[in-house]
This record gives C-alpha cells, structure tokens and sequence, in this order.
C-alpha cells in the first residue's frame, strides 16, 4: 500500500492539536478541506480515526492506533527536515576539501590558522592527494586543482597566478657537478624524479625552446612520492629537482638552493577552488571560499563554470589525470 503521505500530515494536524479549525490553522489551508482529507484518508484505510462531536473531535481506537506509530513518525521527518537545513544552511558541520598537497602548502597553510579562529564550528577535513576524483561520489563537498585539471560541469574560482617552475639545486651539488647549460645537459645530472601516487608514472621534466615545448628524459638514482622529501633531497645536495618555484620552505631556501635554466620554463596554470554546483548555498563552502577570496584578494567574485577555463596542458609533477 503507497503511504498517503499528505493525509497523514493531515491527521497528524488533528491530533496534535485536538480540532479541525486548530489543524486548518497549522497547515494553512480551510477547516473544510482538513475535513475533505480526512474523510479521503479514512475511506482509504476502510475505518474511522476520530468520533466528531459539536464540541470536539475524539480518536477512535484506530485513531490511537495510526498515532502511536504517525506522531513520532512525522517528529522524525521534521528534526531531519531540519537537520539537512542546517547541514547547508548554519555555519556548522563538516567541510571536506580534496586538493594535493603542494596546494596546501602553498595555497592554504597560512590561512588555516584564521579560518578556524573565525568558524571554530565547522569541521575542516582535507584530503590531501594528486589523484583526480569524483567530488560527489567520493563525498567530498569542493577541491583545489589546478585550473586545467577541473572537472567538466563544476563551479570554479581563481585562488591566484599562474605557478612558476624552476629547476633546482643545492650550491653544494654545482659546486661539484657544474650547472647546466641547457635542458640537454641533464642528461649527465643526478636527477631526482617524482613519481604520482595514483598512476604510479614519473612526472615529466618539460622545457620550452622558441617557443615548442619538449620533454627531457631525466634519469637519476632517486625516485620519490613526497614533495617535502623531494625538496629536502635537493637541499642535500643529492640532485636536481624539476620543482615548484615557490614551493620550499623558506628554512630549505636558506641552506642556498639556486635555481638554473629558468629561461626555458614557463609557469603552468594556477590553482582554482572548484565544487559541484548543487553545493552553491551551503553556508560552511561559502564561508570558506569568501575566506579564501579574502586571503587571495580575488578582484573578481564571480565563479566561472570550469569548462570555460582555458589553460595550456600542465606538466607539474604534482597534477597528474592519472
């Protein structure tokens, strides 16, 4: 039997408030079309609910029957009624953020600190991964990728400039090898290569020459996963790094990394804040983007639709589709 949902609601009016007029009045509508529905609702469950009377209205044992279970039913209904407003609409509840890890430390460390001063309530989970995800099917509420790295059909928001890459080395490593002159002269350096956690390729070293792109076949006796370790590998002098330019710690930048062949690296596409458009009016999301707006001092507040974002092809060794 399909449950009459809408009589039911109109039955729960009546008990609760213990008249027809007094049940009109809570759902907003005429006593004679609360008395209409009821006698709809009665004549499909082929017994009375309440005895009429001039003065009153009393449930019949059905009546007290359909109750027992309809009232606490329908209390239910409204707490997650209002649970799920408050989900999308309090500045409460969880928040979970999937971007790679090079885009927290670059992007959102310095303002984790503030956000979570301002909105002590919602709860921040970040999933930190260079894998590419389905935000609604994995859970996740928005991501940071960069701006050619973005699902089809999402809202998109610039968090800043495109990043520029360098190639790194500790002076001690030149003092002892030399620095390269051009992209072929890696062939003959220690080059420690990244390797993506979810396709297991190696991040490409991709250089520009009058303009046409090509990619080095770097070889070297270390491979890693870890960005912080990559970068502290280069400050140790163990190799070269096809790195983030801004990416060291500044305690790392310190200990004398030099970059070389900047003339042959282009930056590759900034990184954007990006979530499904059915999250649009859920409050937590859209205290934190006006938080990141704040920080990056967006001129623009407009979202743009992902797919109108148009960017060359990254190489970044932290961004890989696959």
């Amino acid at each position: 039997m399909r449950l009459p949902l809408a009589l039911l609601e109109v039955f729960d009016a009546i008990a609760r408030a213990g008249s027809m007029r007094g049940a009109a009045e809570a759902l907003g509508v005429t006593p004679s079309t609360i008395s209409h529905q009821l006698k709809s609702l009665e004549k499909q469950m082929g017994t009375a609910l309440f005895v009429r009377t001039t003065r009153s209205v009393l449930m019949t044992e059905a009546g007290r029957a359909l109750s027992r279970g309809a009232l606490p039913a329908f209390d239910q209904l409204a707490n997650a009624v209002q649970e799920a407003r408050d989900v999308g609409g309090s500045p409460r509840g969880s928040l979970r953020i999937t971007l790679p890890e090079f885009a927290y430390t670059m992007a959102l460390a310095p303002h984790i600190v503030s956000f979570r001063k301002a909105w002590p309530e919602i709860e921040l989970e970040l999933i930190m991964t260079d894998a590419m995800v389905d935000l609604m099917e994995a859970g996740y509420h928005a991501g940071i990728r960069q701006g050619d790295r973005i699902e089809q059909d999402m809202v998109a928001i610039k968090l800043g400039e495109p990043l520029p890459l360098a190639v790194y080395g500790s002076r001690d490593y030149f003092e002892r090898r030399g620095k390269p002159q051009s992209p072929a002269d890696l062939l003959s350096h220690d080059c420690i290569r990244y390797r993506f956690h979810r396709s297991g390729r190696l991040a490409p070293w991709v250089f520009h020459d009058a303009g046409e792109p090509h990619t080095v076949d770097v070889s070297g006796g270390l491979i890693v996963s870890d960005l912080p370790a990559l970068y502290q590998m280069i400050a140790d002098g163990l190799g070269l790094g096809y790195v983030f330019r801004d990416g060291p710690p500044e305690a790392l930048r310190r200990t004398g990394l030099a970059s070389v062949l900047t003339d042959y690296l282009l930056p590759i596409p900034g990184l954007y804040l990006y979530y499904p458009r059915e999250y649009r009016s859920m409050l937590p999301l859209r205290l934190f983007i006006d938080h990141m707006r704040g920080a990056f001092r967006v001129d623009d507040p407009g979202a743009l639709p992902a797919e109108t974002l148009q960017h060359p092809a990254s190489h970044a060794p932290q961004s890989s589709k696959a």
